[in-house]
């Protein structure tokens, strides 16, 4: 077996350093309710060997609350830990997560009960939150999209 040459410490200094801090995008729980506009504000990105210690704020709808997860450098695994109570709001129960394997960009909420709904979490860097058309509903007619499995 050859050795490895991917050097994943070195990959999460470069990622928390490089990251944008701003994330923008919907949010919406399979249990069929309203695609709500998300925030996602990372104030702090530490790497701690391949991993990246994440802290900031989510946003969605109206809702804020603060947020720690881990990146992995080497996998772009993501377990993101939505702290308190505040998610309560938008359906969000204490001890869940979202969880994702292509970095920020897409997650799965993932409740702390087998009986909890789920729900999907789509970020882009910095940019507006995505139209309706994206997530499978028509915005106008005629016009449709295919949604993607999660």
């Amino acid at each position: 077996m050859a050795p490895e040459s991917f050097d994943a410490i070195a990959r999460a200094s470069r990622v928390a350093s490089l990251m944008p801090r701003d994330w923008r995008g919907t949010y919406q729980s399979f249990q069929s309710g309203p695609i709500l506009p998300v925030q996602l504000a990372i104030d702090t990105a530490e790497p701690i060997g391949q991993m990246i210690d994440l802290r900031g704020r989510l946003r969605i709808g109206e809702v804020e609350m603060p947020v720690q997860g881990n990146l992995n450098a080497k996998s772009d695994q993501l377990d993101l830990l939505v702290l308190g109570e505040s998610g309560l709001k938008v359906g969000l129960e204490p001890g869940g997560e979202f969880q994702g394997v292509q970095g920020l960009s897409l997650n799965g909420w993932y409740g702390p009960r087998m009986t909890a709904i789920g729900g999907r979490l789509q970020l882009i860097p910095g940019a507006p939150s995505a139209p309706a058309a994206t997530s499978g509903v028509p915005s106008k007619a005629g016009d449709r999209t295919v949604r993607g499995l999660w």
